[in-house]
């Protein structure tokens, strides 16, 4: 008999908690949305910052959530142990290759520069045709705003196409991303 899995959205995240409660209420209505949607959560496995907003949250709601940590960050980012399964690798390259392959979509909330290292990654990947799963940004608050202006400009000056900026979803509320995502993969 084959076997199943629940479908998996990866949320990469900030080791913060940033400055805003906008931040962490937004990390946690996405959460929501996750469980409402029966749906499972893979994300950095730390305890610190957004990412343990993330994994609280769905903890309480009873939501599979999976980890996946490098060994140098395990202690540096303090490793969350009550996940329904933490996975630890080698290094960065092993995370984000194995959160891909555990993950149906991807979701950036507000981080730093690993957080955009991340979902670029996916992004460029999904470019590349490495993959067919959606990628977009929660932009909570207009964090995102810079970021997807830098992305407008390299259309304009000639380095993106104009397709292929569209691939980056973007969205202020979780249902509404989670269902562009969603539908997405589906096409």
């Amino acid at each position: 008999m084959a076997e199943t899995r629940s479908r998996n959205v990866c949320v990469f995240a900030g080791s913060r908690p940033g400055v805003s409660p906008g931040f962490r209420l937004a990390a946690r209505g996405l959460v929501e949305e996750v469980a409402r949607r029966g749906l499972g959560l893979v994300f950095g496995g730390g305890n610190v910052g957004l990412m343990n907003e993330v994994a609280e949250r769905g903890l309480a709601l009873g939501v599979p959530v999976v980890g996946v940590i490098p060994e140098n960050l395990v202690r540096r980012e303090a490793a969350h142990r009550g996940l329904t399964e933490l996975l630890v690798v080698s290094d960065m390259l092993e995370r984000k290759a194995l959160m891909a392959k555990r993950s149906d979509v991807f979701v950036a909330i507000p981080g730093g520069i690993g957080t955009y290292d991340e979902i670029f990654e996916m992004l460029t990947w999904r470019q590349l045709r490495v993959h067919a799963k959606p990628c977009g940004v929660l932009n909570v608050e207009g964090y995102f705003q810079p970021l997807l202006d830098l992305v407008q400009n390299a259309v304009r000056c000639g380095f993106l196409a104009a397709e292929q900026a569209k691939l980056l979803h973007v969205e202020t509320e979780p249902s509404c991303l989670l269902g562009r995502l969603f539908a997405d993969l589906a096409d």
